[in-house]
């Protein structure tokens, strides 16, 4: 068992490894919504992570798309209202846009349902360069909403520690994660 966490370790080490140009890629129903998500897994990585959270937020934001079944189950398990980071406006008023940049793509996001005051939590399912966590927690900040943690499935980062403390903002992963040689492995 790895971090509680068994039928999540066993689906990752199971993940096929497709190659995007340099990038290689692991296919994972929690990472992908393919080939489809068990709900068993779902169920353990929730159980997991409300374990491992504090949740002491008034909002779970999530970015779209596979942040959104983390936070539905989240939210029906903890009471919590969840909000979805859009990649399209919506125009509603006290709507936040964010530029994001990564190492594949340049696009800007979408908040709505917070506003000054609020706190809350981010869930989704991977953190590598930590590029969009930046990008959303600046501008949250900027809006006086207050990120009281970060809760991610997997950590492909090189050093998630460095990039809690870049934030000031505590990061939380189920499993850290690489592939290599086009292997998934668990470090």
């Amino acid at each position: 068992m790895v971090d509680g966490t068994p039928q999540l370790a066993t689906s990752f080490l199971e993940s096929p490894v497709v190659s995007r140009g340099e990038y290689q890629y692991f296919i994972h129903p929690l990472t992908d919504g393919v080939p489809r998500v068990d709900p068993s897994l779902l169920s353990e990585v929730v159980d997991r992570m409300v374990e491992l959270a504090d949740m002491d937020c008034d909002v779970i934001l999530a970015p779209e798309a596979m942040g959104i079944p983390l936070a539905t189950a989240l939210s029906i398990r903890t009471g919590i209202p969840f909000s979805v980071i859009r990649k399209r406006r919506y125009d509603l008023e006290g709507e936040i846009e964010l530029h994001q940049r990564t190492g594949y793509s340049d696009s800007y996001l979408y908040i709505n349902g917070v506003s000054a005051g609020d706190r809350v939590a981010i869930v989704d399912d991977v953190v590598s360069t930590g590029g969009t966590l930046e990008a959303t927690v600046g501008a949250l900040r900027s809006e006086g909403v207050q990120v009281t943690e970060v809760v991610v499935v997997f950590d492909k980062s090189d050093d998630l520690q460095s990039i809690s403390e870049r934030l000031g903002v505590p990061i939380r992963s189920l499993l850290s994660i690489a592939v290599v040689d086009g292997v998934p492995t668990i470090r």
